[in-house]
């Protein structure tokens, strides 16, 4: 079985490209974040005629989460216990949700779609925002592996935190910046900590997963990691191969990220390489 996750930079976009490599690689389930539209204005043709199920979190022209599955979905779930909001207060003193947040069930393990808010600057309103964001979702982390002891669970997308100083290409550009700082870092460590896996790394598999389109920073190679799946040891368990699929970063009209994706040793209703037993 194989999950990867992508920030496809607008779905509407690059459909067909984003399907092109679903079948080219044999995915069975991608998470996408900043899909950039709503569910009625989401390209399904294109997806469903390759096989594909979808399931959709969107409420405007940015963010978005999503996932595309030739598995059946269960449990879809649209944001985390007491996720934060940002943006001018609503009537009720609360503020609005962003689309950041989706969790699906598929063959009993739990995958959720991410795409954590930038921060900004470290002085802006957004920054603070991330923080809290990033501690919420531990905190909802945490309560459903307690809920579900033994559950193969999966946080994957976008974190905007490049964890290591390897993973951007000159730490001196990043100085004062957003996605380096040392809160930043602490909030993902917190994760692992918590005992989630970092699945790639954790399997020795280096380099970028985002590359800015101005400045000619791919060509340069001057990109940032930022794009993860953090597992729990379950999760981690089932794990036979890792991979950042750089190449998708070339070619015509391509996302600033790349995808990241991970082989489960998991049995599914899509096996039929399985021999018959008479």
């Amino acid at each position: 079985m194989r999950v990867a996750t992508w920030n496809v930079n607008s779905v509407r976009a690059r459909s067909a490209r984003i399907v092109d490599w679903l079948v080219r690689e044999d995915v069975d389930v991608l998470g996408m974040q900043e899909i950039k539209c709503k569910p009625e204005q989401f390209p399904r043709e294109v997806f469903e005629e390759a096989g594909y199920e979808l399931e959709i979190h969107g409420l405007n022209q940015w963010n978005g989460v999503a996932f595309a599955s030739r598995l059946p979905m269960s449990e879809v779930t649209v944001g985390f216990d007491e996720m934060p909001g940002f943006g001018k207060e609503l009537e009720d003193a609360t503020l609005p949700l962003e689309a950041r947040a989706l969790g699906i069930t598929v063959e009993d393990i739990r995958l959720w779609s991410l795409y954590v808010p930038n921060g900004r600057e470290l002085t802006h309103p957004h920054y603070t925002y991330k923080l809290a964001w990033l501690e919420r979702l531990r905190a909802a982390t945490a309560a459903w592996r307690a809920s579900n002891p033994g559950a193969p669970l999966a946080l994957m997308g976008d974190f905007n935190i490049a964890p290591r100083d390897i993973d951007v290409w000159d730490m001196a550009v990043f100085d004062g910046a957003t996605h380096v700082s040392a809160p930043e870092r602490a909030a993902f460590q917190a994760f692992l900590d918590d005992g989630l896996v970092d699945i790639t790394r954790d399997r020795g598999i280096e380099g970028y997963t985002y590359w800015d389109y101005q400045q000619l920073r791919f060509p340069k190679n001057e990109g940032m990691r930022i794009d993860f799946i953090l597992g729990t040891p379950e999760f981690d368990e089932l794990v036979v191969d890792a991979s950042i699929h750089r190449d998708e970063r070339k070619g015509e009209a391509p996302s600033d990220h790349v995808p990241v994706m991970v082989e489960l040793d998991v049995a599914t209703s899509l096996d039929d390489d399985v021999p018959m037993i008479f």
